[in-house]
């Protein structure tokens, strides 16, 4: 006879997390949740991406955090560049009109995301209080965007919260075809320019094993981090060289 799943803990404002093995696991309602409640300041925020803990809630649910196992990453190294995608960026980069750039409109990037609807809820999760939090995460210099541009209107992006060498990927939206895998392809090649080896995806999606994205042990995602999130951070601008870090990889 199975268990009964543990109650989720109840956070007030500044307490701390418990520890990641309170998570629920893969045969409780919620595989992964950790915790309820708390704040989603800078410094909670911060606290939790070290440790490998994000928010994710929908409207009328309290803040919720959670720490899948497994978790799914993106090594930068092994990024699948199709030859339809190659095409594609090769295009884009060489057509006056079309760009990439860096924390030019994170505010429209993050309401563009929260605005798509999702096929397997009735809403967003990227509710006004995630919103906000994330503006403020990012006036801090630790949420950023990239944007797909053509011929002046932004029609892609995602954005992401990044600690020191390691990036942690968040939502992405597209109004124009492969508008928002230009944008993730241009974030490998940043990553790949300044020396960032990992992604983090946060939860399995047949789209992004298609990119190349993995399951790893929880453990090994926690260490990860560890060892990453205090290193130097880059500086957020996005040059047309770093195209060459995806193109001289890139299948003949």
């Amino acid at each position: 006879m199975r268990r009964p799943h543990p109650p989720i803990p109840w956070l007030n404002a500044g307490d701390p997390f418990p520890a990641l093995e309170y998570a629920w696991g893969t045969h409780a309602p919620a595989p992964g949740l950790l915790a309820a409640g708390g704040a989603l300041d800078v410094a909670t925020l911060r606290q939790a991406y070290s440790r490998g803990i994000f928010p994710w809630f929908s409207v009328g649910q309290p803040v919720l955090w959670w720490s899948p196992d497994p978790r799914m990453v993106l090594h930068t190294e092994q990024f699948k560049l199709h030859r339809s995608l190659i095409k594609t960026l090769k295009r884009f980069a060489h057509t006056p009109g079309c760009e990439v750039s860096m924390d030019r409109a994170f505010g429209q990037v993050i309401r563009q995301c929260a605005g798509k609807l999702r096929a397997d809820q009735n809403g967003t999760w990227i509710v006004p209080e995630m919103i906000a939090a994330y503006e403020t995460l990012h006036r801090a210099g630790l949420a950023h965007s990239v944007e797909t541009w053509m011929d002046g209107e932004l029609v892609g992006g995602l954005y992401c919260v990044n600690l020191g060498a390691m990036v942690f990927g968040e939502s992405m939206f597209a109004h124009r075809t492969d508008a928002s895998k230009i944008a993730l392809a241009a974030l490998v090649a940043f990553c790949r320019t300044h020396g960032m080896d990992r992604i983090d995806c946060q939860q399995n999606t047949g789209h992004l094993a298609k990119l190349g994205a993995v399951e790893i042990p929880r453990a090994e995602f926690v260490a990860m981090v560890a060892q990453r999130a205090d290193l130097p951070a880059p500086a957020w601008h996005f040059g047309p060289l770093y195209w060459q870090q995806l193109f001289l990889l890139a299948p003949t």
